[in-house]
């Protein structure tokens, strides 16, 4: 398999964290981005003890300066970027009647405005190269709405709204375009929440269970070999079966 650079953004996080051991062991030269540089270099170690190398950038995908600098310093690191997972995200749960501006603007600056943000530097050395993969973490609460979540539902939807116009825009350079579309998965932010819930939630889902990180960083790398190069603008759902849609 070719070695390529891949940039997994939010890859500190619990399914970030799947992703970039998964694309590291598949080869690959791998790097994520963070805002915390105590907490990411500890991860950092933690991962290379593992027998995980990734390396680190600082940048605030939510900025588009930022985004940009945080990708020349991957690419002056590790040389350009063959493939992008754009993965981070973050939740301001409230009701919309209620939700502020800034509830608001958050979850969109930091879920939906970063796949442009971070995309737009990568995707011009993709098209020159004639390869690329780029994959969007969405979320099933972006294919059938969760209450509460009317931010984080709209961003993740606009995620593959992005998917599909952009995989039009690129087929023809070699450049695929697809969304992972995950459920409720055992992070720790979800078994943070109280058992009865999660009980309520898992008994929503025909498989019985939560999914696990390493289930979605499958999921990604499903999109990113050569075999892959004829499936863009698809949307592969990762949900145990709670949200079954075409």
């Amino acid at each position: 398999m070719t070695t390529r650079v891949a940039l997994v953004t939010g890859g500190t996080g619990g399914i970030g964290t799947a992703i970039c051991k998964r694309l590291f062991d598949s080869g690959h030269k791998v790097a994520t981005n963070y805002r915390n540089a105590d907490k990411a270099i500890a991860w950092q170690t933690r991962m290379k003890e593992g027998g995980c190398e990734v390396a680190l950038a600082k940048g605030d995908v939510s900025s588009p300066e930022e985004a940009e600098a945080m990708v020349r310093e991957v690419e002056r690191q590790l040389g350009p970027v063959d493939i992008l997972v754009n993965n981070a995200g973050i939740t301001r749960d409230g009701t919309f009647h209620k939700m502020t501006a800034q509830q608001w603007q958050e979850v969109i600056n930091t879920n939906l405005n970063s796949v442009f943000n971070v995309t737009r530097p990568v995707i011009e050395g993709m098209r020159g190269r004639k390869w690329g993969r780029i994959v969007q973490i969405s979320s099933i609460n972006g294919q059938k709405g969760q209450y509460g979540q009317a931010n984080y539902a709209a961003a993740k939807a606009g995620m593959h709204g992005f998917t599909i116009s952009l995989a039009q825009e690129n087929a023809r350079f070699g450049v695929t375009v697809n969304t992972v579309s995950p459920g409720y998965i055992g992070t720790e932010m979800v078994m943070a929440v109280p058992e009865a819930v999660r009980e309520k939630i898992v008994a929503q889902i025909p498989t019985g269970r939560l999914g696990t990180p390493e289930e979605i960083a499958y999921a990604v790398s499903f999109f990113l070999p050569e075999e892959a190069g004829w499936i863009t603008g698809a949307n592969l759902s990762a949900n145990g079966g709670q949200y079954m849609g075409w």
